[in-house]
């Protein structure tokens, strides 16, 4: 079959640790329940320097300067012991620091809504003036505001603040005086999903290696939704993002699945591709300011580091079969249906033993499973345990129950066919999608045949229904086979109608 490529994807992080302070829901929905809160007081001292986060091993294993094979076989908890010789730029992406992001955050403002102070925006322009992927857009960037007009604003609830090592540098307006979708506090909310999906596409294009012009749709995938009162989820933050990147020949759609929406966008990417319609299809997301310091409390009761400090974003690129790169089998997706149920032994047959069932394949055929990839040292404190790994253990144990596995195997099948979590717990970033840029480099170096991704919602947080929702496809090595599904080529089968068309035309003359 001639299947559609993984041909490219990028990962990001942006350190935000004021944000975690000041919008994280944790933290916003305590301030409200009780000002004078402990914890609240408590939270700066866990907060960790941008170094802190940079050395963290997930973190590298992120963005692509550790495989998850190397961060397996560090000693955990990870936050006890730095990567020496840490980069914040790695092969998939980078590590941004908050006053960097700031700037981008103004480069995507194009209401004029964010307004940085004036010392303080010269000073970002200086820092991104440096950046690889961001120096020549520093001009764009618009001269800041008084300090003065800034603090007014916010003092009067017009605007919500922006703060570097907790002094007000900026602001974030409301666009509406009565639409609460409007509202400042949900703008930047938007505001940073989208700077923060541009920061992952473009470096996805920043070896120069595909060019932009060639992308003709994007889905972009994040959690947040955009709209006003009228419209509240009308979208599009994928055409927003494709125009601060540049992506001029590109048209897009939102697409939403709480934590399952990055994986419905690789398999409608994939299905758009493979149809004919696009040639190339960019899946993106940016990060969730909502999620930041989301299990905080359970962080410093045990006196641990806030380790959800930073927002994620992704990008992937799903192209025409090169014969090169990993295609994604089209034919082995898995679909949690409505009436499957909403057990975990229930989701995980849905999800896995029946597409592979389907295309005569066992759980033991797929070399790894990439479910919820969440780091363990953030999950485990707060009473969620080792989320992966949990995962892979029921998968086994689906292996085992259906005479593919022997029960002494499970452990084994778990380190054999698992990773170690190392994404951050952003919702729609852990699941699934993390280990698409290590699963490609593995199949494209040889080491590995094929890799599983499994994403999974949660529908009932909407309180429209109480269904779960999941979704999964096969990647594998691509055998350099690009016919189509016949084994017949399209010239081929162009000129065999071709052929029939003479010989019907033949028959008419002759009768």
């Amino acid at each position: 079959m001639d299947f559609p490529v993984i041909k490219k994807a990028s990962y990001i992080l942006v350190n935000t640790p004021d944000m975690v302070l000041h919008d994280g829901t944790t933290q916003t929905v305590e301030l409200e329940a009780n000002k004078d809160s402990e914890y609240l007081k408590e939270l700066p001292k866990h907060i960790r320097s941008f170094e802190d986060v940079v050395a963290y091993a997930p973190n590298q294993t992120y963005i692509g300067n550790m495989t998850p094979e190397e961060l397996n076989l560090r000693k955990r908890p990870w936050h006890n012991e730095n990567v020496e010789g840490a980069n914040r730029f790695g092969k998939f992406g980078e590590i941004m620091p908050q006053k960097e992001f700031y700037g981008v955050m103004k480069l995507a403002d194009t209401f004029d809504l964010v307004l940085l102070e004036k010392a303080f925006t010269e000073s970002v322009k200086e820092e991104l003036s440096k950046h690889p992927l961001l120096k020549d857009k520093v001009q764009d960037i618009k001269e800041g505001v008084e300090q003065s007009e800034i603090q007014a604003l916010v003092d009067n609830h017009v605007a919500v603040g922006l703060y570097q090592n907790d002094e007000l540098v900026g602001c974030v307006k409301r666009a509406h005086e009565y639409d609460k979708n409007l509202s400042a506090h949900v703008l930047l909310e938007n505001l940073s999903t989208k700077a923060s999906g541009v920061v992952a596409l473009m470096n996805l294009f920043k070896d120069n290696d595909i060019n932009p012009d060639d992308v003709e749709y994007i889905i972009e995938c994040s959690e947040e939704a955009i709209g006003d009162m009228n419209q509240r989820g009308g979208g599009n933050l994928a055409k927003s993002v494709g125009e601060v990147v540049g992506l001029k020949n590109a048209s897009g759609i939102d697409m939403r699945g709480f934590c399952a929406g990055p994986s419905h966008s690789l398999i409608n990417a994939a299905a758009l591709v493979k149809s004919g319609i696009y040639k190339n299809v960019v899946v993106v997301a940016g990060g969730c300011t909502a999620k930041l310091g989301m299990n905080g409390k359970s962080h410093v009761e045990k006196n641990l580091p806030a380790l959800e400090d930073c927002l994620g974003g992704f990008a992937v690129l799903i192209s025409e079969n090169d014969g090169v790169n990993p295609i994604i089998r089209t034919d082995v997706a898995g679909r949690h249906t409505i009436g499957h149920g909403a057990s975990p032994q229930a989701v995980l047959e849905a999800l896995v033993l029946e597409p592979l069932e389907k295309a005569g394949l066992k759980i033991t055929d797929i070399n790894k499973f990439a479910p919820e990839m969440q780091t363990p040292d953030i999950t485990e404190p707060a009473g969620a345990g080792d989320v992966p790994t949990q995962n892979y253990k029921m998968i086994g144990a689906l292996a085992v129950k259906k005479g593919q596995l022997e029960r002494k195997e499970l452990m084994n099948f778990v380190k054999d066919h698992g990773y170690p979590g190392f994404a951050p717990t952003q919702g729609h970033i852990p699941s699934g999608v993390p280990v698409i840029g290590h699963g490609r480099d593995s199949i494209l170096n040889g080491d590995m045949d094929n890799f599983m991704i499994i994403g999974k919602g949660s529908l009932f947080l909407g309180r429209m229904t109480n269904l779960f929702d999941g979704v999964s496809i096969v990647v594998e090595k691509n055998s350099g086979d690009m016919g189509s599904d016949a084994g017949v080529s399209k010239e081929e089968v162009k000129s065999m109608v071709a052929d029939a068309m003479k010989d019907f035309a033949a028959y008419l003359m002759n009768n």
